[in-house]
């Protein structure tokens, strides 16, 4: 598969790429290389400079970048923008934090001195999706850049003018030939990739498939990775809940980005008493959703990233009626040009019916209704994937009691918000391991070395 960016507004090409040659695949990993070598004694400022400035010229170029995105993946253009401005945020946080979070650590034996310092480890091979094309991308130049690592990156086929974009980025920024080095690579070059012993680490977010097979190879040669991978995160909403805040973050959590987010809502589990009301209220402002051009502002329904995600969406919900879910809208292709589909709601998903154990990744509902609190939790740690969730009430100690109780990487009282540089992200079971963002994100590949000093002698 060579790298494609098709608008999938109208299924036009756009442009398309070339895979590396072997040679130029090898002058990209020589060159990375090389530079950390320079760049692993550069200080903290002067790394920090180049970020502060790749953050400012991004936010500077807000819309340049924004409409590449909604060109390439269908991103609808105020999401887009957002992209832009919250990736642009991610790379002046670790510019201003890396140094505090990287100190050196006292510790305290008993005899003598210690500590623990951070050094980084080398080359990165870092894998990264469509549905973020510059997010992603921030979310591990940021602090690997910055924690004294550096980067080759294979992004997704569908993407390459923003993958180009964001390293060009960093480039005006003033970083280093081997930097960041953006690969046009195929899946078996990158395996030769994580093979190579110049590549110390590999980073990947995608889909288990992908997961699996990547976390495998890294494994094979011994080399530290991280994973983050899908999600079927519950949205569990109590009797309590207030509908007139719950309704719009229903709506939200499963339509941003077109409803393809790993961190989506997109278990939908309502207790019994409240159900009625929330589904009534949750179809009708699904309904009011208008589809069109993502660059139309007026738009609020977009298209799919490809062609092939519409077809793999549609197979799958009609698996799932076969299998005895009921459709309560939608599930059709929208009658018009490009990739779009009508939003959907299933019910009456059983255990047995593979729609209750896959991703939707999508415009795709799973409606469960439950007698209790109890139910709800039971459903909500019934899933393979463990990555966020949210649960809905006016008592917030109850809220965060059945937060305690999910079992994922991340839940959330009351909200979604999961945007913010501070925030770790990531998940357990077959969401992946290894987190994201804050304070964790940069410890992730460094190496954490324990010094100890003291003047006693050796044991008898």
């Amino acid at each position: 598969m060579n790298y494609q960016s098709i608008n999938p507004n109208d299924g036009k090409l756009l442009k398309s790429f070339e895979h590396l040659s072997s040679a130029q695949l090898e002058k990209a990993l020589a060159n990375a290389e090389s530079c950390f070598q320079t760049w692993k004694h550069t200080s903290y400022a002067e790394r920090a400079a180049i970020l502060a400035k790749a953050a400012a010229l991004m936010h500077a170029h807000v819309d340049d970048f924004a409409k590449l995105a909604t060109l390439e993946m269908g991103k609808r253009i105020d999401e887009a923008r957002g992209e832009v401005k919250f990736s642009a945020d991610i790379l002046a946080y670790y510019a201003k934090n890396a140094q505090a979070f990287l100190a050196p650590t006292q510790l305290h034996p008993k005899v003598g001195e210690a500590h623990m310092e951070s050094s980084p480890i080398g080359v990165l091979f870092c894998v990264e999706p469509w549905n973020f094309p510059y997010y992603q991308l921030a979310r591990v130049a940021g602090p690997q850049l910055m924690a004294g690592n550096v980067l080759v990156v294979k992004h997704a086929g569908c993407v390459p003018q923003c993958a180009i974009a964001f390293e060009k980025l960093l480039i005006d920024a003033g970083a280093p030939v081997g930097a960041y080095t953006n690969l046009l690579i195929s899946h078996a070059q990158s395996e030769h990739v994580i093979d190579d012993p110049r590549i110390k680490g590999v980073a990947l977010t995608g889909s288990v498939a992908a997961g699996r097979s990547i976390a495998a190879r890294a494994g094979q040669n011994l080399k530290k990775s991280s994973m983050e991978l899908g999600g079927s995160d519950a949205f569990i909403v109590l009797e309590d809940a207030d509908l007139e805040k719950t309704i719009p973050w229903a709506v939200w959590g499963r339509m941003y980005n077109g409803g393809q987010t790993c961190c989506a809502a997109k278990r939908f589990i309502v207790l019994d008493s409240i159900a009625d009301k929330f589904l009534a209220k949750f179809q009708a402002a699904l309904q009011a959703l208008k589809p069109g051009d993502p660059m139309d502002e007026k738009t609020t329904h977009g298209p799919l990233s490809t062609e092939a995600a519409l077809v793999q969406l549609l197979k799958q919900v009609d698996s799932a009626v076969a299998h005895g879910a009921r459709l309560l809208m939608g599930g059709k292709r929208m009658e018009r040009p490009g990739a779009f589909m009508e939003t959907t709601i299933l019910a009456d998903i059983k255990p047995d019916n593979p729609a209750f154990r896959d991703e939707f990744f999508g415009p795709v509902v799973s409606f469960f209704r439950v007698k209790d609190e109890a139910a709800a939790i039971a459903l909500a740690n019934d899933s393979d994937f463990g990555l966020g969730g949210s649960v809905w009430t006016q008592d917030v100690a109850r809220g965060k009691r059945v937060a305690g109780a999910v079992d994922t990487g991340m839940m959330f009282v009351n909200n979604i918000d999961w945007s913010d540089a501070e925030l770790p992200f990531g998940g357990i079971k077959y969401s992946g391991y290894g987190r994201e963002l804050g304070n964790m994100g940069i410890q992730e590949f460094v190496n954490k070395k324990l010094v100890r000093t003291g003047h006693f002698d050796a044991p008898a």
